[in-house]
Formats: structure tokens, sequence, C-alpha cells
């Protein structure tokens, strides 16, 4: 010990003699620090001139309180090795002691017990209140380093000692623990001290150090857990296109493994997707719903619906990488088709009858459902064509899988090979950035049903019938081949063979399609069933308006059954909707509730048939002429009544100058 040291200790036996006799303290040689703490462990009754007794915890106890300790414990050991390997075997000890005094770690050697009992085991308690003035005690209750030497101790047990010790304080300066370093008097250097409280120091900045690595731990796992989570393929990639993060579903989609990571994406997409990426790492662009294709672990291209965002790790407007989330273009449609309602609501149920020809349309149509073959349906307008396709797509094992149906002859001639196999970028003037999509696609695993076949153009049935053999598309303006796994239902009132005789329709593609035909019979051909529909859309139409009808007249029910029905079972339809709206609550359904156009003669009449000869025009006009004027100019009811489309209704209005009858309704 240095000799300022040496006479310290000294003055301070001589005071502590004199404090013990007289209860004065000369403050001179003693410390306001240590006078204080010497008052307090008088008040406490600890005892100056005999060994204490040791306040100790039991193993359990002192289990409990190590285990309670181990996230500091296991920060401060190594702290504590360090300063025992810099004092080296010089009979120092290094404690470290919990927020409450007790001893739970020790690192020392045998020499100490020369000295007597100096409650250095583990389990010890050295607070002031338990051994009376020391540093681990001075330390909980002042919170700073302190330094007690020999004689400024309390207990004379201790006066051959020195003992330096700092508070371990958490971020809100709550004391955690003490890290001390105690020995005989004469192995004691000044800097001790200093050296306690650097270690204090870095235990606190590790400790805080560790909580943030959890906590960044925590939130890397949850974000971890969030892109294992989201079943959506992600990709991060560097500011050099390097792949640095990947989450399972992308693996699984691409068939990668852990092997990617640090390769460059370059070489799994597209040299004008590449492109791209580049662009947004310099002009900080992001892009959505872009169409682009990965090369999966054996080389096959997988097109994916792709969004690219732009990443800045570091906070300085600088683009460090690029995000790319995707989903394979085939989920795409299917998540699309649940949306806008692309499937089939109808089973073999809601298709109302008994009579002979319907039961067996529906007995074919079901053995139908059970095949994967293709299905020609073939019938007068009207005739539930929609309705059967329905009710076979949900009676077969597709039932889950999208249900697109596309009607051919309402297309415009050139856009009807785009609506179906769908283009790509740049294919046509207007065509959507990326590419999009066609029918076949949005219809993948699930059933296309092909409405007014009849009406489709001579180039796209040459396409048509290359998909149906290859079971793959090609874009419009594209190239490359995607494939596709379509059920397809075909319908048409025409007689297709008849329009292959004429030029009008593929003979290959005919025989392609009517692998397997169902004829839905005309109304006029299952009168026997009128009454069940005319019952049927009273109850749903007077439900539907909340109006009570009280019954059906016999003569209602024998004029609609001589009617010859054009427009089938959607005119029966639409003239039972407008019979319920008209009617009164209460009142019975009779003759007189039938539009005129229906009513006994009213036809021949109209058209004067008894007195001249007209040509099929003249008749059409009239015809057209007294169903507008009947109906009061809607469009949509006379176009279902008449048995053609709302277009062709539209054309023969203008080719017969009828827009008079619009004014006549306003």
């Amino acid at each position: 010990m240095p000799q300022v040291l040496l006479d310290k200790n000294e003055h301070s036996i001589k005071a502590w003699n004199e404090f013990i006799k007289t209860g004065k303290i000369n403050n001179l040689y003693v410390r306001k620090l240590i006078a204080d703490s010497w008052i307090r462990s008088k008040e406490y009754k600890v005892d100056p001139i005999e060994e204490n007794t040791e306040i100790k915890l039991s193993k359990k106890e002192l289990n409990k309180r190590y285990k309670d300790m181990k996230p500091v414990l296991d920060i401060a050991k190594p702290k504590l090795n360090y300063i025992y390997e810099l004092v080296g075997d010089t009979g120092l000890m290094v404690r470290f002691s919990d927020k409450d005094g007790y001893v739970l770690e020790v690192l020392g050697n045998s020499q100490l017990d020369k000295y007597g009992n100096f409650s250095l085991q583990k389990g010890v308690n050295s607070s002031e209140r338990a051994i009376g003035t020391n540093a681990i005690g001075l330390a909980l209750i002042k919170k700073i380093p302190v330094q007690v030497l020999g004689g400024e101790h309390f207990s004379k047990q201790y006066h051959n000692w020195t003992s330096s010790a700092c508070p371990i304080r958490d971020k809100n300066n709550e004391i955690l623990g003490i890290i001390s370093v105690t020995g005989p008097c004469d192995k004691v250097h000044p800097h001790t001290l200093g050296m306690v409280i650097a270690a204090a120091d870095a235990i606190k900045n590790e400790l805080e150090l560790d909580k943030i690595n959890k906590r960044l731990l925590k939130t890397n796992t949850h974000l971890f857990a969030l892109m294992e989570s989201i079943s959506e393929g992600i990709i991060g990639i560097d500011s050099k296109g390097k792949i640095r993060d990947i989450n399972g579903f992308a693996k699984k989609l691409l068939s990668y493994d852990n092997e990617i990571i640090g390769t460059n994406i370059k070489d799994k997409i597209s040299f004008k997707s590449f492109n791209l990426v580049e662009d947004i790492i310099k002009s900080w662009k992001k892009y959505e719903e872009y169409e682009m294709y990965f090369k999966d672990g054996t080389g096959k291209k997988i097109y994916c619906i792709v969004n690219l965002t732009p990443i800045d790790e570091t906070g300085d407007n600088k683009v460090d990488g690029v995000l790319l989330s995707f989903r394979k273009s085939k989920t795409i449609p299917t998540l699309v088709n649940r949306i806008v309602g692309a499937e089939a609501i109808f089973n073999f149920d809601d298709i109302i009858g008994s009579s002979k020809s319907i039961v067996e349309a529906k007995k074919i149509a079901k053995k139908a459902a059970k095949s994967t073959t293709t299905v020609l349906l073939h019938g007068e307008s009207g005739t539930g064509k929609e309705l059967f396709a329905q009710a076979i797509h949900n009676e077969s094992p597709r039932k889950n899988k999208p249900f697109v149906f596309i009607n051919c002859g309402a297309i415009p001639r050139e856009l009807v090979a785009s609506e179906l196999f769908g283009y790509v970028e740049g294919a046509f003037t207007g065509a959507k950035r990326g590419g999009h999509p066609g029918k076949f696609e949005l219809a993948d695993e699930g059933t296309i049903f092909l409405d007014e076949i009849g009406d489709m153009p001579l180039d796209t049935q040459a396409n048509l019938l290359r998909v149906l053999e290859t079971k793959s598309i090609v874009r419009v303006g594209g190239h490359n081949v995607i494939p596709t796994d379509v059920r397809v239902i075909a319908a048409t009132h025409k007689d297709l063979k008849e329009e292959v005789e004429r030029g009008n329709f593929r003979e290959d593609l005919y025989y392609r399609l009517n692998v397997m035909p169902i004829t839905t019979p005309s109304l006029k051909e299952r009168r026997e069933d009128i009454k069940i529909f005319i019952n049927y859309f009273k109850d749903k139409f007077s439900k539907k308006i909340n109006k009570n009808i009280s019954g059906i007249s016999d003569d209602f029910y024998k004029y609609m059954k001589k009617y010859d029905w054009p427009g089938n079972v959607r005119e029966l339809q639409n003239v039972m909707q407008l019979v319920v709206n008209m009617a009164e609550e209460d009142e019975v359904i009779t003759y007189n509730h039938l539009p005129s156009y229906m009513k006994k003669n009213n036809l021949a009449n109209n058209l004067n048939l008894k007195n001249e000869l007209l040509t099929l025009g003249e008749i059409e006009k009239i015809a057209i002429e007294k169903t507008l004027e009947e109906l009061s100019g809607n469009i949509a009811l006379t176009s279902k009544v008449l048995g053609i489309g709302r277009t062709t209704l539209y054309r023969k209005i203008e080719k017969y100058k009828l827009g008079y009858i619009f004014d006549k309704t306003t």
C-alpha cells in the first residue's frame, strides 16, 4: 500500500477508536460519507468489536436469486474474470452482489481466511445493516462508486482490508447489482476503484446493447414469421441485384434452396425484367402488378404477377435494394375469380321440370359432369344452356375451381383472341403495361364456358383448336407457351354442322367440341313443364316484392301453354315478372293479365294476315313494333321476349325506323 494510504488508514483507525469510546467523530480524518455510515451502523446495533453473526441465504434461496439475476450475471461474469486476471494471484477477491447486498458470485483464493471470517462466501449478506460500514453497503445506499479503506470499516474485523465497489445501474438509474474488489490493505492500489468503475460501466453498456439486440432479434423473428406466413413469394435483393433474402413460399414456388442466397437475380429473370430492376434502383420508381417470369430450380419459366418496391435501408434517400413480392400468374386469376364472382352458382336441382326431354338432358349432363371431355350444348336462346354449364361444373371434380363465362358473339371480332388467350405488353395499341391474362388463364384448373361458339371468328377457331389439342396457350403478340388445364363447355343456338358446310365453322373444331353433345329442349317441346315454371316464378317474384297473389286461374294456364314461347324459359320468366308486378294485392291472376301480344288471335289480327300477304321483313317489323309498344319501350324485356340480342334489336329498330315508339313512352 502506498505511504499516503498507510497514513490515512492509521488516522482512520485512531478516529474509529475515539468514536467507539466516546461516540465523537473527528471530522478532520473521517469523511462525512463514512461518519454517517458509522452512525447508522451503531443504530443498527452492529457489533464493532466482535465478529457478527452471518446473515446467509439457504441454498434454495440462493439458487432463486441467482436465477433471477442470470441475465445480468451472464454479462457480468466475463468482466469479473477479466478483473481477476488483471490483479493476478495477489490475494484480492472479486465479487458480485445483488441489489439487496447478497453475494451471488465470488472469484478469489483462500489466503483471505487468515484474516478471519469476512462473510465472503456466496449467499452472505454484505449490506450496511448486516456488517456495518463497507464498500458494498455504501454503494447500495448512495448509488455511487465507493472505496472503503481498512479503519473506515465499522467492524474491527475488516480493519486489515480494503474494498472498492461500484453499482451497476439500468437506464432508469435503478441498481441491478454491485461489483466489488476486496483484499488486504497492503494489496490494494488507488486505481482499483477506477478499474471497478470501468467494469461496471462496461456491464451497463453491454446490458443495454443486449436489450437492443434482443429487441432486434424479437423484431426480426416477428418479421421472419410474417414473411413465412404470407402466401406470396418474397425476394429481397441489394443494389447490385444479389439475392439477400427469400421466404419459404418463394423457395417452394420456384424450387429454390438456400444456395440461392448470394446469386444474382439477373440470372433468374428475363433481361427486360432485370432492366426494370435497374430502373427502380436508379429512379426510385415502384412497379405494381407487373407480369414477369422467374426461372425455377429446373430452368422452367414460372410466370408471376410481381410488385417491385425500392428499399432505403439507411434513410439517406438512396435505393439500397429492391423487394419483389409475387404470386404465380394462375393463382392471381383464381383470387380475382373469387372476388368478381367468376364461379358457378347453379346446380342440377335448379333446372326445373319433369318432362321427358329435360329429364333426359339432365341425365346426359350428369354423366358429362363426371368426365373431363368437352361438352357442346345446343338449344334455342333462353333454354338454359348456361344453367346446364354451371350445373355440370358444380357436379364435376373442378367444382372448387374457377368457372369463367365468355360470350363469343358479344365481343368485337378483333378482340376475341385477346379476350380468350390474353396478350403481352405492346401487342397492340392500348395494350395494358405488363400484358394481361386471357379467359383461359383465368379458368386454369377450372371450366370455361364458351357461349355462342358459332359466332367465333375462323382465325380464333384455329387458335382454340390448338389450345384444346396442346393444353397450352400463347398470348397475342407473345411467344412463350403457357400450360393450361381447362375443361371446355361450348354452347350455340346454331346448327354447327350446317355452319361447317357453309364454311363458317371449322370441321376439325366441330368434331373436337362435339364429344358429348347435349340438347337443351325448347319450352314448346316441354309444354307439360310450363305450369311448373308459372308457379315457380309466381312464388319467386311475389315474394321478392312482398305481394300476396291469391292464385292463378285455369284460363291463364291454358293460354300460357298454347303460346309458342319463341324466347323460351327466359321469355316466360319475364312475362311472369310483368304479370306479378301488374296484378293487385290478393288478386287472382287470369287471362286478362296476359300481355296483349299473347292473347288469342292477337298476333294474327295485328299482322292483318287475313287481308293480305306480307314479306318476312314486314312481319318482323310489326312484331318488333307491337312488342315494344306492349312493353313500353323496355329494350331488355323486348329482346328477351323476341329471343334476339339487344344489339340485334337496336339494329332492327334503326332499320325499321321505330324510334318514334320511345318518344311515345317518355
